[in-house]
């Protein structure tokens, strides 16, 4: 999510909570189906490549300042990367192409805020290859809501004409703002993790589902996971999630901030892909090289091999909560037993 500001104000009651829940049809109880018993397990390996694999662009280009949030897809026989590019005003999304997930070729601008969206941003997304289509929600607007595009050629984009995700009723945990959506298919649907805020400034994870990708209900039980202990790499806030399943279990990567605004990277699990737990033989991904020594963030998963997944991420050298970072985008392999 790209904080330009942090509400401060106290919580609704909890009496104020429960009745805007029960009084709104876009709330349901369910799970995930069953995780796939096959593929890597914990403990977990990680095994960056050295340097960034996408770097922004020269002066006046759309992604001039920064270049962060890869979401990454095959499409018509090679990798489509839609990313975010910041160019000191606005937040877009670009497209990248590639045949081996490391060298990138950039095609161009996909989005950029308009409408309903402000001028700020239309990024920080997630694509989903859908048979001749690929679909991207992506956030946008004031506060935070998330919409979604569709292209039939990676060129061409057509929005939904409005927000497809809201923010919640009073007292909700997503009432000031829903951002950093990560969709994945699964069974018959869509299922979506998100960051929620509150009116606390609270960033926590959430979870929806659709059968269309348009029309979602949110889980009752939101928010899926809480912030970290006092002290921890995830104390501040949660975003960015990234979600697999692979050796009998659901695994979830995401970006976690401390009170210095330094950003890593790290696990949860579960068993039915709403009751989340942190993997604790996990070590929180940090950056090891200067260009990300300040922030690593924004992971994108796709699982490549029996042993292994592949992991697109940010970095920036700068710990600063929203832009500016130098952000640049890195790739490596989590590799399991």
């Amino acid at each position: 999510m790209k904080r330009r500001d942090v509400l401060k104000l106290p919580l609704a009651a909890a009496a104020g909570l429960a009745g805007g829940l029960a009084g709104c049809g876009r709330y349901a109880d369910f799970t995930l189906p069953p995780p796939e018993a096959r593929g890597p397990r914990a403990p977990f390996t990680w095994e960056p490549q050295a340097g960034p694999v996408l770097a922004p662009g020269a002066p006046g280009e759309w992604d001039s300042v920064d270049v962060l949030n890869p979401s990454v897809v095959f499409f018509r026989r090679q990798y489509w990367n839609l990313y975010s590019g910041f160019d000191g005003r606005t937040w877009h999304t670009l497209a990248a192409v590639s045949q081996d997930g490391n060298s990138w070729l950039k095609t161009g601008r996909v989005l950029s805020p308009e409408g309903w969206e402000g001028s700020y941003i239309a990024a920080n997304g997630s694509a989903v290859a859908d048979d001749d289509q690929i679909l991207y929600w992506y956030e946008a607007g004031d506060p935070l809501r998330i919409g979604l595009a569709r292209s039939h050629d990676g060129a061409s984009w057509t929005k939904e004409p409005q927000a497809v995700v809201s923010v919640g009723p009073r007292g909700s945990f997503d009432e000031r703002g829903v951002a950093d959506p990560y969709v994945i298919r699964a069974g018959d649907g869509f299922y979506m993790f998100y960051l929620g805020q509150d009116r606390a400034g609270r960033q926590r994870l959430g979870l929806a589902r659709s059968r269309d990708g348009v029309r979602w209900e949110k889980l009752r039980s939101n928010p899926i996971l809480e912030l970290g202990a006092r002290g921890a790499f995830d104390e501040v806030g949660l975003g960015e999630p990234a979600v697999w399943t692979s050796g009998g279990a659901w695994w979830m990567l995401y970006t976690g901030r401390d009170r210095a605004e330094h950003r890593r990277i790290g696990l949860a699990r579960s068993a039915d892909g709403t009751h989340w737990e942190r993997e604790t033989s996990f070590a929180p991904l940090a950056g090891m090289e200067a260009w990300n020594s300040a922030v690593m963030c924004d992971p994108a998963v796709f699982l490549s091999r029996e042993d292994s997944i592949r992991v697109w991420f940010g970095g920036g050298d700068k710990p600063r909560p929203d832009q500016n970072l130098d952000g640049q985008i890195g790739v490596g392999m989590l590799r399991g037993r």
